[in-house]
């Protein structure tokens, strides 16, 4: 008999894989339609009339946000005494963008990369550890860099509307406290596995699990690991800064994407500034929405506070390239980049 558990995570797996674009669609439509003077040939004809040079450095930009996770992976691994080639972290980093993005609140993004990391022979308590302190600097670092924004362009915030603040408030709210939530559980992760295991146990009683001692065998196994790793982690201070390190200039790497494209587009590069201040808070206010990357949430933050800077129709171009690069063409390539790196993985295992 099937385990209806599991079919009802397929169900919302190929759910949210069908929703996504369709989700995308709409909003790219529902732009346009909100500001009609403005077409996609007119976007089109905005980039190739870009300087080249800023141009390039912005895609260049984009795609350092998925090359740093890998390293920050990496950096990670080596630590917990794995030695972890870059193509490794590589492939964890695009499967946890990709996943994270058509998945609401980035739900998928984490078990994509555990699943390739168990692939290579990593174990599941090492996983979640390393897993686990990734995301608690990514998080770190985005609280930072809003702080960083509040106090080179402090009147940034106040140039939003009110239904953006309020978004960039919860957002900050949210990151807070799960920075403090996942400090608590990197310190202390026994609680988690005792969920799992009373879900399993749970599971044996329904009859839907045949055997229930194997799986907490090996979640046994997982909770030693994870101790371990956690307490190596916890006492190493220079590990904590290189991961936080590498997660800042990942997230950096993705605002700066907006500053750069507006140079590029001719704009005077004394607002750059500005720009990547309101990018910040636009980031924080939108990482905690409910839906598959934030769509259509992030493109109202993003031209509600680029239209304070600079004309409505340059607003409007300069959001739609920026959120082009940083999510629609940064998931589709992380997309791809997984789907090979899985039937390779594949192939191999067959031989």
């Amino acid at each position: 008999m099937a385990n209806p558990k599991k079919i009802s995570d397929k169900t919302k797996k190929i759910f949210w894989a069908a929703f996504s674009p369709l989700l995308a669609m709409f909003t790219v439509w529902a732009l346009l339609k909100q500001n009609e003077s403005v077409s996609v040939r007119d976007i089109a004809h905005t980039a190739q009339g870009a300087d080249k040079s800023w141009f390039m450095l912005a895609i260049i930009s984009a795609i350092l946000y998925i090359v740093f996770e890998g390293f920050a992976l990496c950096s990670i691994l080596k630590s917990a005494g794995f030695k972890p080639k870059f193509k490794n972290g590589f492939l964890y980093s695009t499967a946890d963008i990709y996943f994270s993005a058509i998945t609401p609140s980035a739900t998928g993004g984490q078990p994509a990369a555990a699943y390739f990391m168990l692939r290579d022979r990593i174990s599941g308590g090492v996983t979640t550890a390393v897993l686990m302190l990734n995301v608690m600097m990514y998080t770190l670092s985005i609280v930072a860099l809003g702080i960083i924004s509040v106090i080179v362009r402090p009147c940034s915030f106040f140039q939003f509307s009110i239904p953006s603040k309020l978004l960039i408030i919860g957002g900050a709210s949210v990151q807070l406290v799960l920075t403090v939530f996942f400090v608590m559980v990197l310190k202390n992760g026994d609680f988690i596995f005792d969920i799992l295991k009373r879900i399993i146990r749970f599971l044996g009683r329904r009859k839907w699990l045949r055997n229930t001692k194997k799986p907490i065998g090996k979640l046994n196994k997982a909770q030693a690991d994870y101790n371990a790793c956690s307490q190596l982690f916890a006492g190493n201070y220079k590990l904590l800064l290189r991961a936080f390190f590498w997660n800042l200039l990942q997230r950096l790497s993705q605002i700066a994407v907006s500053p750069l494209l507006f140079i590029a587009m001719g704009g005077d590069s004394a607002l750059s500034t500005d720009i990547f201040a309101k990018q910040c808070l636009i980031t924080i206010g939108y990482n905690f929405v409910p839906l598959p990357g934030a769509m259509g949430v992030a493109d109202y933050l993003m031209l509600n506070g680029f239209s304070g800077l600079m004309a409505r129709d340059m607003a409007f171009h300069l959001e739609m390239l920026s959120r082009g690069m940083t999510f629609y063409i940064c998931v589709s390539l992380s997309g791809i980049i997984t789907l090979i790196g899985y039937l390779v993985k594949r192939r191999r295992r067959k031989k």
